[in-house]
């Protein structure tokens, strides 16, 4: 054992030696010789009349006699299709609703169809913002929307509505929000058409074949495949040299990776980027695409921090035309002065003398959509960002870089899928703007070669069900339907077609939506068990208004209002108790100081705990996944409510600022549930409405309020 002692320490003396003997990273540019025709072409495209595509006309005329899904790749003009569908409603006098799944393009869109139709025309519903909700043209997100339709079927009434857009379809099948889509395509009334705006779906004509089933009327599928831009895939070697991923071998000329691509993964010449964990001189690799007029770029990278961690390595990479510097700086003057928070934020050195920004969900919404702006109106270099820049929001450069080739799922690192490459390199190549987009897959210890070069060609992914039972679900239901009704609508759902698809020509088994039906049965028995159904089904006095509470945890925050736990004396309190409920991640419970705000959440909170314990007992008995209510989040919460400075509150939080803003947020959004029982609750709903005024202000609030706008593009992108 002595022995071992000295061999480890000259084995260490030695990997010190030669780390410090290795030389740095020299990247200089350099491009092989046959992608000298390709960047002849790169360029702005000259500038012609709109003319709409094949496809937007087929679809366009589609919607005049069917529902109609539209299935085209990022950057197409889907867009224009809505346009033009919306401009034929209202020309028959008819109303619209267009539904999207972000807050953010749900503005964007507002800002969009008010420039085109009229501020009188044009309305927004996100829960944050509430502008002429009865438009003749309402934007909104996918929950509000299904909201609407709970109402309108308890009413007995139809949805005001001659025409619905559901924008992003292909979020029928996100495992978190999926449920919601399919909701909407089951609830919503026969007579009204129905256009669906999606990415790149493999089972585009199973999703219309399951929507003819239950709608009783022709889904036209409109399919098109053809990027608006070419894209050209390319490999950045570390050296700074740029290669064509792609070649062509075998006697079908089929696309393989490129031989010199290979010969310098297997020769170890790419090692200086892919065995280390270290990220690349990121200033380097800005002036590599800047020779070759790859720019403006997004380097998809693997983690929020690397993305924060590349503007550091952006040094000396100045913006050299000083119009187009000053361009920048009076249009970030122009959005961020808005906001004292965003005026000062800790990345407008980079982003005022590099042109570069970091953008991932752990940043202010309001500072992502600054990013945005710039970026879409072409006054920033690059953007560091994370895979989910790629969904819902218009982002577009000349070039899209990998650094990876899997994705956090919310669980796990994951190999990319087609449909989410495809959303990613969907941003590279602006319509109007570029001739030509690229691909860069840039070595690293988290890239996968080969499978890049796979989903480059690879068919999209297919989307799933994600339909699943829930609380808020089973009372909406049984507030307007007979527990017999609720079966047939269960048995409408995609989930149960995709399994009766499945069994084709197999002998009878149980009926295709006997799991969701059960899982709904199971539900049942617990309201029933808990006093919010009767024992023949119908809602109870409790139940109907625990209906109105469209969130997560419906019953636990019944349960607080009816035993009056809830903080409803102190505004700022009750913001803290409904953090607690909203949080759905771990929580360092560890607290350095203790101070009386921490001592008067921690009492509150334990009450609340102690009040709902033996319902929460009876719930996890029955089966029912519990989450536990965290003290930090809830304290958080409470200190910005009673006015603290931003950065303290994100100090005390130990969470990232957009992370913290979401939360405030989502917190504001339960509360407003509370706020609409005014009418059961009329205490706690005024202090619910106290408790958003005080949650709602600068740096939080910005997000909402629109940005200045810009003369829109001739050419209408998606």
């Amino acid at each position: 054992m002595k022995s071992a002692g000295p061999r480890n320490y000259n084995r260490r003396r030695k990997e010190k030696s030669q780390k410090k003997k290795r030389k740095p990273i020299s990247v200089k540019p350099g491009a092989d010789r046959t992608l000298k025709k390709v960047f002849s072409t790169i360029g702005v495209p000259e500038e012609t009349p709109f003319q709409p595509d094949p496809f937007q006309l087929e679809a366009v005329s589609a919607v005049q006699f069917s529902d109609c899904l539209v299935t085209a790749p990022t950057g197409s003009g889907k867009t224009w299709i809505a346009e033009q569908a919306i401009a034929s409603i209202l020309n028959t006098g008819g109303r619209a609703w267009y539904a999207s799944p972000l807050k953010a393009l749900t503005n964007s869109k507002y800002a969009e169809f008010t420039a085109l139709f009229g501020k009188e025309n044009t309305g927004i519903l996100t829960g944050d913002r509430k502008e002429n909700p009865e438009a003749r043209i309402v934007t909104g997100t996918t929950e509000i929307l299904r909201n609407q339709l709970y109402d309108a079927m308890h009413r007995g009434e139809d949805l005001a509505a001659d025409f619905v857009i559901l924008d992003e379809a292909h979020f029928l099948g996100d495992e978190e929000r999926g449920v919601v889509w399919e909701e909407i395509m089951i609830y919503l009334p026969h007579r009204i058409p129905l256009l669906m705006l999606s990415a790149t779906i493999g089972n585009a004509d199973q999703i219309a074949a399951w929507l003819e089933s239950i709608r009783n009327r022709k889904c036209t599928v409109v399919k098109e495949t053809k990027r608006p831009v070419p894209l050209y895939p390319l490999f950045f070697h570390p050296s700074g040299t740029l290669l064509p991923l792609m070649g062509k071998s075998g006697e079908n000329k089929k696309p393989r990776i490129n031989k010199k691509v290979l010969s310098a993964l297997e020769d170890g010449s790419t090692s200086m980027f892919s065995r280390s964990r270290k990220l690349p001189p990121m200033g380097d690799m800005l002036r590599v695409l800047k020779k070759y007029n790859l720019l403006p770029a997004i380097f998809f990278l693997k983690s929020r921090a690397d993305c924060d961690k590349a503007l550091d390595l952006c040094a000396d990479f100045f913006i050299e035309d000083k119009d187009r510097k000053a361009a920048l700086e009076f249009r970030l003057d122009e959005l961020a002065n808005r906001s004292p928070h965003i005026a000062g934020h800790r990345h407008r050195f980079f982003l005022e003398n590099f042109g570069v920004g970091s953008h991932h969900s752990g940043q202010l919404p309001a500072w992502k959509l600054v990013l945005e702006t710039l970026m879409s109106e072409g006054l920033m270099n690059a953007v560091f960002a994370t895979s989910t820049v790629a969904a819902g929001v218009n982002f577009p450069a000349r070039t899209v870089l990998f650094f990876n080739s899997d994705r956090y799922n919310g669980k796990e690192f994951a190999p990319l899928s087609p449909t989410e490459f495809h959303q990613m390199t969907g941003r590279a190549g602006r319509r109007g703007m570029d001739n030509i987009g690229f691909a860069v897959a840039v070595p690293s210890k988290f890239m996968e070669i080969r499978l890049i070069g796979e989903l480059i060609s690879s068919e999209p992914s297919d989307v799933a069900s994600q339909i699943r039972i829930n609380f808020s679900m089973t009372l909406n239901l049984l507030l307007s339907h007979t527990i017999s009704r609720i079966e047939d609508l269960l048995k409408k759902s995609f989930a149960a077609f995709l399994i009766a698809e499945s069994r084709s020509g197999q002998s009878r088994k149980r009926a295709p939506h006997m799991m969701l039906w059960n899982e709904f049965l199971h539900h049942v028995d617990f309201l029933k068990e808990t006093g919010y159904v009767t024992e023949s089904g119908a809602l109870t006095e409790d139940g109907i208004w625990a209906s109105r509470l469209r969130v997560d945890y419906p019953l636990l925050i019944a349960e607080t209002l009816k035993e009056g736990l809830l903080p409803i004396s102190d505004p700022a309190l009750l913001s803290g108790v409904m953090a607690s409920f909203v949080y759905d991640a771990d929580s360092d419970e560890r607290l350095d100081e203790e101070k009386q705000m921490y001592r008067r959440m921690a009492k509150t909170l334990n009450n609340i705990k102690n009040g709902i314990r033996p319902f929460v007992m009876l719930m996890l008995q029955r089966g029912f996944p519990m989450r536990p209510l965290f003290l930090r989040p809830a304290i958080a919460i409470h200190a910005w409510a009673d006015g603290r400075r931003w950065e303290q509150v994100v100090s005390l939080a130990k969470m990232p600022e957009g992370n913290l803003a979401m939360l405030i947020l989502r917190t504001a959004d339960n509360l407003r549930h509370v706020k609409a029982l005014s009418d059961v609750f009329p205490e706690a709903a005024e202090a619910a409405r106290l408790s958003i005024l005080l949650l709602m202000r600068d740096p939080v609030s910005a997000f909402f309020a629109p940005l200045p706008e810009q003369e829109p593009s001739e050419i209408p992108v998606d």
